[in-house]
């Protein structure tokens, strides 16, 4: 089937719409259970079926709502691929934008509003895409479950893990998926773009610490204060340095970094190339060892009065291999007496960047970028791929987006002014159908 130039028009214009509409439709996540994705899941089944598609819904408790599409292909006796993406999106306080963060407006070439990267531009995406196919009669070359999860912003308790938990069925199957947070470019060196492909993902442990001591009276000496000894152990965690851990996905982008940059590649150390990254180095510096960061702390009611117990949360993130470490360091740090207990735990990811999909998603950059790199990275968050892995599935972040080199990527996740190009929504949408097609 030939594409031509009124189809590509098409689908960028059904993109840009869909983006725009889904970001006016604000699934805001809470967290702490307090999420609707009800509106948005309905809005997706709807568009669906403007093209004779039929979805379900999937309500793990009330709003919280999952949306599922089976899109049968050629050949049955391959396994499925799973491609999803996750309906909710973090507050946004409007006083601090310059624009309405549920608005879905256009300005200065770009889409602006909550989940305009993360990630309504790539469930317009899916979206479109399989709108596109649905009226043309196109069937792909094996089976793809499409699925838009609830709750991925607040653990994936309503989302992803349910369904991998009480639906397993629905993933029957299927051996590998595509998400979020890849396939989007980073400008190095004199204007090579690379493709970020992710390949790997940090884990997860979020922790409680609590200190005990003796409450009394503001004025009195007290060596059992709870609300120093807290102190003291968050700010060794704090302003620990964390040895240098570098896997094999980050070598591969340290190696292509260099060799696109002529800069000198150390295995020893990678931290002199982490310039070479622009905007993007906060995220892939992350990526270079564990993290632990306090985020909250919790004490007292009075300032008079001594409180017996402190809190404090810490965001502990861990490089695939090295869980053991954060955790023997973190007790280390604080001593015997501060007590931990683990909030949210989840795993690391790290597959190899190879196999006929990596080769799918490579080629389907290069279609549309000759001169773009893909390269493997790894992820300092994580995403529902997790919890799909539970199942055996092999997950990537292939979410692709040409961007200006100018644009600060990293920061626009859950931040002020979130935006996408409208020119790298087009792009990522025919890189997307052509993966699909090729995949």
């Amino acid at each position: 089937m030939t594409t031509t130039a009124s189809d590509r028009e098409s689908l960028e214009a059904d993109v840009i719409s869909l983006c725009q509409e889904m970001i006016r439709i604000p699934s805001v996540n809470f967290g702490d259970g307090k999420g609707d994705e009800r509106a948005i899941a309905e809005y997706v089944v709807a568009k669906l079926a403007e093209v004779k598609l039929e979805a379900k819904i999937y309500e793990s408790a009330p709003g919280r709502c999952n949306v599922v599409l089976n899109i049968a292909g050629h050949d049955q006796s391959r396994p499925g691929l799973v491609v999803h993406g996750h309906l909710d999106v973090v507050p946004a306080n409007a006083d601090d934008w310059s624009m309405d963060p549920f608005g879905g407006e256009i300005r200065d070439g770009m889409i602006w509003g909550r989940g305009a990267l993360d990630m309504k531009n790539m469930d317009a995406m899916i979206l479109a895409v399989v709108r596109k196919w649905a009226l043309s009669g196109y069937k792909p070359p094996r089976n793809i479950v499409v699925v838009f999860f609830a709750d991925e912003e607040a653990g994936s308790l309503f989302g992803s893990r349910w369904m991998v938990r009480e639906h397993p069925e629905v993933f029957a199957g299927c051996t590998e998926a595509i998400s979020e947070v890849g396939g989007f470019s980073v400008t190095v060196g004199e204007g090579t773009r690379l493709y970020f492909v992710e390949a790997a993902q940090k884990g997860i442990h979020w922790m409680k610490l609590t200190a005990r001591g003796r409450a009394g009276h503001g004025s009195m000496i007290n060596d059992e204060n709870a609300v120093t000894a807290l102190a003291h152990a968050v700010a060794k965690i704090g302003s620990h340095e964390w040895p240098q851990r570098y896997t094999k996905t980050v070598q591969i982008l340290f190696q292509r970094i260099a060799q696109a940059t002529g800069k000198k590649y150390d295995d020893n150390d990678l931290r002199p190339l982490l310039k070479e990254f622009g905007s993007t180095a906060r995220m892939i510096g992350a990526t270079l060892q564990n993290t632990a960061n306090p985020t909250l702390l919790e004490a007292g009611y009075k300032t008079n009065v001594i409180p017996q117990t402190a809190s404090a949360l810490i965001d502990g993130r861990f490089l695939p291999g090295y869980e053991d470490e954060l955790n023997t360091t973190i007790r280390q740090l604080i001593g015997p007496d501060i007590e931990i207990e683990t909030i949210t735990r989840d795993i690391a990811l790290e597959v190899d960047f190879e196999g006929d999909l990596v080769d799918a998603m490579c080629q389907a950059i290069l279609t549309e970028d000759p001169d773009g790199i893909p390269v493997p990275y790894l992820l300092s968050g994580g995403t529902d791929n997790k919890a799909l892995s539970d199942l055996g599935i092999v997950g990537f972040g292939f979410s692709p987006l040409k961007l200006p080199p100018e644009l600060d990527f990293a920061s626009l996740f859950h931040g002020v002014d979130e935006r996408v190009p409208l020119e790298g929504l087009k792009f990522g949408v025919h890189v997307l159908e052509k993966f699909l097609k090729n995949s």
